[in-house]
This record gives C-alpha cells, sequence and structure tokens, in this order.
C-alpha cells in the first residue's frame, strides 16, 4: 500500500515569547487537508500569535511546522503563501486609495503568482465568491465593516490557499452579517480549503468548526469537539467565565435583506 500523506499543517512544539510573555509554550497541533478547527481563548492569550507563527511573520523560538510535509519553520511569509497559506487579519489592511479589484489583483499576482487573464479570472471569482462584484470599482478606504472584512477574505481566497487562516472576521458584525459571513465559510470548507478561525463570536464557530481549541497562557487549555470543550470548566474559567450564556453559543438570527482587533 502507498504511503499515507502527512497532515497538511504540523505543529511540533513551537514556542515564542516576546520578553517575559509567553504566547506559544511548546504547542503540538495536527491539522489535515479540508478540516476546520475554531480557536478560542481571552484577549491576550496569543492566537494571533499563533497565525503569525503559521503563516511566517513571527519566527518560533524553538520548534517545528511542517507544511504538507515540507518543513517551512524558517521560510518566509511570501513563500510560505506561494504554497498554499493564506490568510486575513484582525484589523482589515486594504490598500485604500486603490479600488476593490486592484487590492485582489494585487493579492492574486503577488499571493498567487498568477498573470494576465487567468490573474482577471480569480481576482473576479474571489469578488464573486465574497459577495464584492458590485463594489469592485469602488475605493477600498469607502467601504464599510462587513465590506471591508469580505475585502479582507477576498485577498486570502485569491492566493488560492489550501490553509485559510481566518482571524475575527466576525468581530463587529451584526447577527445577520455573520450568518451570511458563516455561509461563506461554508462554501470554502466545501471545496476542501482546511480553515483554521480565531473568533471571539462562539455562535458564528459551532456551524462550521469540526473541532474547537482553546489557547491560554500559551497552551491549548481545551481540544476537541466544540460542545465539549466549551463545557470544559478550564475553558470555562479563562475564557467564557463561570457560566456559558446563550448569547455565545445559541443559533444566529435569519440572514437579513442587505447584499451582502491586532494584539496576540
Amino acid at each position: 500500500m502507498p504511503d499515507a500523506a502527512p497532515p497538511l499543517l504540523e505543529l511540533d512544539a513551537v514556542s515564542k515569547s516576546f520578553g517575559k510573555v509567553v504566547v506559544a509554550d511548546r504547542l503540538s497541533l495536527t491539522l489535515g487537508a479540508g478540516d476546520v478547527l475554531g480557536m478560542v481563548g481571552p484577549n491576550g492569550a496569543g492566537k494571533t500569535s499563533v497565525f503569525g507563527l503559521i503563516s511566517g511573520t513571527l519566527e518560533p523560538s524553538a520548534g517545528e511546522i511542517r507544511f504538507a510535509g515540507t518543513p517551512v519553520t524558517r521560510m518566509r511569509a511570501p513563500d510560505r503563501c506561494r504554497l498554499g497559506i493564506g490568510r486575513t487579519f484582525q484589523v482589515p489592511r486594504p490598500f485604500g486609495n486603490m479600488t476593490v479589484f486592484e487590492n485582489v489583483l494585487v493579492a492574486v499576482q503577488q499571493g498567487g503568482g498568477l498573470r494576465r487573464q487567468a490573474s482577471y479570472d480569480a481576482a473576479a471569482q474571489a469578488l464573486g465568491r465574497t459577495g464584492l462584484l458590485g463594489q469592485a470599482n469602488v475605493p477600498a478606504e469607502r467601504l464599510g465593516l462587513l465590506q471591508r472584512k469580505r475585502l479582507e477574505l477576498a485577498r486570502a481566497l485569491a492566493s488560492g490557499p489550501r490553509l485559510l487562516l481566518l482571524d475575527e472576521v466576525a468581530g463587529g458584525l451584526t447577527d445577520p452579517e455573520v450568518a451570511q459571513l458563516v455561509g461563506i465559510v461554508r462554501s470554502i470548507q466545501a471545496d476542501g480549503v482546511a480553515v483554521i478561525w480565531i473568533e471571539h463570536v462562539v455562535r458564528a464557530l459551532t456551524p462550521v468548526v469540526d473541532r474547537l481549541v482553546c489557547l491560554a497562557g500559551g497552551t491549548f487549555v481545551g481540544d476537541g469537539k466544540p460542545a465539549e470543550v466549551l463545557a470544559n470548566p478550564a475553558v470555562r474559567e479563562v475564557f467564557l467565565g463561570t457560566e456559558v450564556t446563550t448569547s455565545l453559543t445559541g443559533p444566529l438570527a435569519p440572514d437579513g435583506d442587505e447584499p451582502a482587533d491586532g494584539a496576540p
């Protein structure tokens, strides 16, 4: 029998600290192709820093990171993007004086390596998928919060990722807007793209993720099925408090009629 394919992502005893603040303490994690993992934890737990370690904007002080069997621990962020690791940021970072289409085209050409007509087609596809085709010629600086979040997602998708890192893309949105966003993430999942989604809006995660981890103090204090992790006393203590309310885990409101932050 042929050897089994390696996991898509492996963190092997990865550590990182900023002075005395430890954001990753021998973290180990395995993610398969097409898996969808949610990550929760209190502010300052190191969740965004973990994304930096995976995407290449931060270098670990110890441990190894592998992507599809390839060691990427010392690989630069642009090279990891070309391998298939895409990410969004808590605070959207568009080029404000460029149009929505131009923003996505930059991601296609620089992150995905496409040129000419293929890059234009990929940019249009990413905008269509995120509901932004109607705003293609609008300067990015004129977009509202929901549209900026969608543009951040469109730029990440445009690079053609095999692994998509979503950093609080639901933050600040209304329930109907979050429901629309969940629909987009589900469509990405259906295409076999693996996703790690950091989110404080837990009710956005539970309909989508297969597995949930809780990060606190640079370590995982919970890992498993979402309901099991949310019921874990250690998780309730550090993240949810002593009482888990339905406002955190209850269903989202129905879709509305409208079309459709950075501490470690």
